[in-house]
């Protein structure tokens, strides 16, 4: 990246308050900055001297109030955390913190001194990141440049992974709210499980054997095989199991639907998971599922992911499949309100039946995929 030099600043437009570019400036009242009343600057301040209270100077009294009241920490970052403590929340919760202490001076290490494979698909992908954010809008500027010795350090770091496309929507995220090095290692404890099961498995491509998926004939008994490249993401074929499962059970007739129309998650949900809702959704509401997803973990993904299709299950059940494709990635703006999805996906209790599909799940799947990774690693050896 240092032997290009800094494009042209982009032209200055209009931005929402988290620095995105707006659309098309227009005249409807949704288009325009809402003034904030007296009372709910008032009530923003109060929201953020109790958050001071609770995580102390520096994050110095967080454990220990989190210990004595885990239901009031909880409460609270299911309203929504400050955006002002933001950054330095995220990283209390998730463990990065301690893992940055624990490694003074790595990811310098990484960044400087290491190469890595992937660099020239990080290069590629590094505009195609919120495009549309001030940050990373100058080509080779300082928000791609951080961008990128981010996502280079961490495919260094864990070489099995290394980078995959849609890591980057992560380490973008992060980068709005902490700098380089604080993202870094908040990467790693998503990826690598320092409080929640470990996510690397929705980044991990683990084997490239070909297997047939159907077979349609094409005439004169000429026929053309589809067929799967590589067995890999993992984690995300598991979880796409799940929440394949979870749809037929809480909204029985939009699954019986899916299935009529050859609806399936991966067509849809794939994202959601790899991440994290960072990619398509308005990002006030990202944000707001993205504080509960760092303390309490994926389960928020499945319970948000219902929560919209139960919200818009009326419609969905009416469309034939093309005009379905196009609502799951396109879902009405009041769907997309974070006080009126969340609670609804709050009430929806799925832990239970995820830890039984998941065994479910190994079992069917456990085995072939453990034996397709020993063939792939012998090959490699």
């Amino acid at each position: 990246m240092d032997d290009y030099e800094p494009g042209p600043v982009p032209s200055p437009r209009p931005l929402d308050r988290f620095g995105f570019v707006k659309p098309e400036l227009n005249i409807s009242p949704d288009g325009l900055i809402k003034g904030r009343s007296a009372c709910e600057y008032e009530r923003e301040e109060r929201r953020v001297r109790k958050w001071r209270k609770m995580i102390g100077a520096g994050g110095s009294d967080w454990k220990h109030y989190v210990r004595r009241k885990p239901h009031v920490v909880r409460r609270r970052i299911r309203k929504g955390i400050p955006d002002c403590l933001r950054g330095l929340v995220w990283q209390l919760i998730s463990g990065s913190r301690d893992l940055l202490l624990m490694n003074p001076g790595v990811y310098e290490q990484l960044v400087i001194y290491e190469t890595s494979a992937s660099e020239l698909d990080i290069i590629r992908d590094i505009s195609r990141t919120f495009p549309s954010h001030v940050f990373f809008q100058q080509r080779h500027g300082p928000g791609q440049r951080s961008l990128y010795n981010v996502l280079k350090a961490y495919s260094v770091f864990d070489r099995d992974v290394g980078y995959v496309q849609g890591m980057g929507f992560l380490a973008g995220l992060l980068l709005l709210y902490m700098s380089e090095e604080d993202a870094f290692w908040l990467l790693v404890a998503l990826l690598k499980g320092a409080v929640h099961a470990p996510m690397e498995g929705l980044y991990l491509a683990f084997s490239f054997v070909p297997l047939p998926i159907f077979v349609t004939e094409v005439g004169d008994g000429y026929f053309r095989w589809r067929w799967q490249k590589w067995v890999g993401l993992p984690l995300v074929q598991q979880y796409l199991f799940q929440f394949d499962h979870l749809v037929r059970e809480h909204l029985p007739k939009l699954g019986e639907h899916f299935t009529q129309e050859m609806i399936n998650p991966s067509m849809y949900a794939s994202q959601w998971f790899i991440t994290v809702f960072s990619y398509s959704f308005p990002f006030h509401l990202a944000l707001r599922i993205w504080d509960v997803f760092l303390y309490e973990g994926v389960k928020i993904v499945f319970k948000v992911g219902l929560a919209l299709l139960k919200y818009c299950a009326d419609d969905l059940v009416k469309l034939p499949f093309e005009k379905l494709i196009h609502a799951l990635r396109n879902f009405p703006k009041d769907a997309m309100d974070p006080d009126t999805l969340l609670p609804m996906a709050y009430s929806i209790k799925v832990s239970k039946r995820l830890e039984e599909m998941k065994q479910e799940y190994e079992n069917k799947n456990g085995k072939t995929a453990e034996s397709a990774e020993c063939n792939e690693k012998q090959k490699q050896a």
